[in-house]
C-alpha cells in the first residue's frame, strides 16, 4: 500500500475528499458499487461493499455502528488498498482499539502504508505485549522502524519482552503491573493503585511483593474495595499464589490459567521476582493459536497466520502442498504391499473388492484415536507416563469397534462373494481396527516423549501407515483362511 493513498485520505475526511479517495477503488467494479448504493445498508452489509459504493457518509456510519473486533474482522478480509482506506477513516482512539484486535500479519499490512507521524502515534499507543507480538513476525526493517519511533520508556519495555525466548510466557505478558508492598494497609494500597493504575493494563489482580520485588502473594481489587481502609494488606493476601516463569511455554501458562480459573497470572523470573502478568485476553489468543496449529497439522497442512478470506489461492496451496507430497510418497507403501501379494490376489480376485472398505475402516479408526490422544495431551488429561495404559485402552476400544464393523462386513461379504471371503473380511476388520486404534493412540505419546509436536503425528499420517499395514493383515489373513 502506498503512502500516496493514505495522504489522499486524511483522518475523518469531509465527504467530497473522501469520495475522491474511495472512487479509484470502486472504479474497479462499478456494477457492484451501483448495486450496493441501491440497497439499504444493514448490519449484514460488509465494509468492503460500503467502500465500493463510494459513499463516505455510509462508510463513516458503518465504522461508528460496529464494534472494534467486527471492524478488525472486516479489515482482515480486505486487500491492502481497501483496508488502508477504511482504517484511515477511523479517529485516533478507535483506530488503536481496532489495530490491537488485528492479527500481526494484518497489523503489518496497515503499518506499511502509514506516514511516519501516524505510524509513531499508533505503535506508541499499543500495549507492550501486543506490540511485541506484532514485532515477533515482522521484517527487520519494520522492527527497527517501530523501536526507533517509541519513547524511551516504551522502547525499554518492548525490548525486554522481545528478549525472552520465542513462544515463552515472557513474550506475551504485560510488564505494566501495579505491584503492592506487603507492609501496606488497604488505604495505602488503594492510593498506590490510583497513582500507578493509569499506566497498567489491568488492576483487577494485584501482585504483592517484598522489598526485593519477589512475589509473595496476590490480592484482588474486589477485596481492597470491600475491606476496611485500616485493614493490613497482609490479612487479604492469598499466599503461595499460582504463577508462571517468564521462560515457561506460553501455551502451558495459558492452559494453567484455564485450569485454575484465573483472569491474570503473575509471571516471575528465575529468582521469583515479579516481571509481569499474563492477562486472560492474551491467554485466550495463545490457546486459540495453539489449537489452530494442532488442527492444521492433524489435517495434514502447515499452520499459517492470517485471515482465510484474505489469503490467495496459491498461498493456501503452498501451505498444503508439502504435506500432500509427503503423504503421497508414504502411500507408495500401499502399492508395494499390493505388488508383493500379487499372487494371492490372482488366486482370489474377489479379495480386491474389499480393499477400500478395509483400509478405509482402519484409517478412520486410527485417525479417531490419534485425534483423541492429541487433544488429551494438549489439555493435560494424558501424560507420557500413561503410555501403557493408553495402549491397553485403545487396543480394547479398537477391538470392540472392529467386532461391530465385522458383523456388517461379513453380511456384505456373504451377499456379494460368499461365506469364505466374508469370514476373511470379518476377521481382518477386528484385527485392523484394534491395530489402528493402538497405533493412533500410541504415536502422539511417543512423539511427545521424543520432544516432537504430537500434532505432527497427524491423522493423515496415521491413516497412511495403517493403510499399508492393513493390507498386510488382510492378505495374510486371506492366505491362512483360504489356504492360498
Amino acid at each position: 500500500m502506498s503512502t500516496d493513498l493514505f495522504s489522499a485520505v486524511p483522518a475523518r475526511l469531509d465527504a467530497p475528499a473522501a469520495d475522491r479517495a474511495v472512487a479509484p477503488v470502486a472504479a474497479e467494479n462499478p456494477d457492484s458499487a451501483e448495486s450496493v448504493v441501491a440497497e439499504e445498508y444493514s448490519g449484514e452489509v460488509s465494509l468492503r461493499d460500503v467502500i465500493d459504493a463510494r459513499r463516505v457518509e455510509e462508510v463513516l456510519s458503518w465504522l461508528e455502528n460496529h464494534s472494534p473486533h467486527r471492524i478488525a474482522d472486516e479489515l482482515a478480509r480486505m486487500d491492502a488498498v481497501h483496508a488502508g482506506i477504511a482504517f484511515r477513516l477511523l479517529d485516533k482512539d478507535r483506530a488503536l482499539e481496532v489495530f490491537e484486535e488485528l492479527e500481526p500479519v494484518d497489523q503489518q499490512q496497515i503499518l506499511c502504508g502509514m506516514r511516519d507521524q501516524s505510524f509513531r502515534d499508533l505503535v506508541e499507543g499499543m500495549d507492550p505485549d501486543d506490540r511485541a507480538r506484532m514485532l515477533r513476525e515482522a521484517p527487520a526493517t519494520v522492527v527497527k522502524k517501530v523501536l526507533a519511533g517509541l519513547s524511551p520508556r516504551e522502547r525499554r519495555m518492548t525490548a525486554a519482552l522481545l528478549g525472552y525466548p520465542e513462544g515463552s510466557a515472557g513474550r506475551y505478558m504485560t510488564p505494566e503491573v501495579v505491584a503492592l508492598h506487603c507492609d501496606l494497609s488497604v488505604e495505602q494500597a488503594l492510593r498506590v493503585v490510583r497513582a500507578k493504575g493509569t499506566h497498567a493494563e489491568t488492576v483487577y489482580t494485584l501482585p504483592v511483593v517484598d522489598g526485593g520485588r519477589r512475589l509473595t502473594g496476590v490480592v484482588e481489587m474486589r477485596e481492597l474495595v470491600l475491606s476496611d481502609p485500616d485493614t493490613p494488606l497482609a490479612e487479604l493476601v492469598v499466599t503461595a499464589p499460582v504463577f508462571a516463569r517468564a521462560t515457561d511455554a506460553a501455551e502451558k501458562a495459558a492452559r494453567l490459567m484455564r485450569e485454575t480459573n484465573l483472569i491474570n497470572l503473575p509471571v516471575v523470573d528465575s529468582e521469583d521476582r515479579l516481571v509481569g502478568l499474563l492477562t486472560i485476553d492474551d491467554a485466550v489468543e495463545v490457546i486459540e493459536a495453539a489449537d489452530s496449529e494442532d488442527v492444521a497439522r492433524q489435517a495434514g497442512a502447515s499452520p499459517w497466520a492470517g485471515h482465510y478470506m484474505a489469503a490467495g489461492v496459491f498461498q493456501l496451496a503452498r501451505y498444503r502442498a508439502m504435506w500432500l507430497l509427503l503423504l503421497l510418497v508414504a502411500a507408495t507403501l500401499t502399492v508395494t504391499v499390493t505388488d508383493a501379494f500379487e499372487v494371492t490376489l490372482a488366486r482370489a480376485a474377489h479379495l480386491a473388492l474389499f480393499i477400500p472398505l478395509l483400509i478405509g475402516a482402519g484409517g478412520n479408526a486410527g485417525a479417531q484415536a490419534a485425534t483423541s490422544c492429541v487433544r488429551a495431551l494438549a489439555v493435560g488429561e494424558v501424560r507420557v507416563s500413561d503410555l501403557l495404559k493408553v495402549i491397553w485402552r485403545e487396543c480394547r476400544v479398537g477391538l470392540v469397534l472392529g467386532a461391530m464393523l465385522a458383523v456388517v462386513g461379513m453380511v456384505i461379504g456373504a451377499a456379494f462373494v460368499g461365506a469364505q471371503i466374508a469370514v476373511v473380511v470379518g476377521i481382518t476388520l477386528v484385527i485392523i481396527c484394534g491395530w489402528a486404534a493402538t497405533i493412533g493412540g500410541t504415536m502422539p505419546l511417543l512423539a511427545k516423549k521424543l520432544r516432537i509436536d504430537p500434532a505432527v503425528i497427524s491423522a493423515p499420517m496415521v491413516t497412511t501407515l495403517v493403510d499399508a499395514t492393513g493390507l498386510i493383515i488382510y492378505f495374510t489373513t486371506a492366505k491362512l483362511v483360504l489356504g492360498i
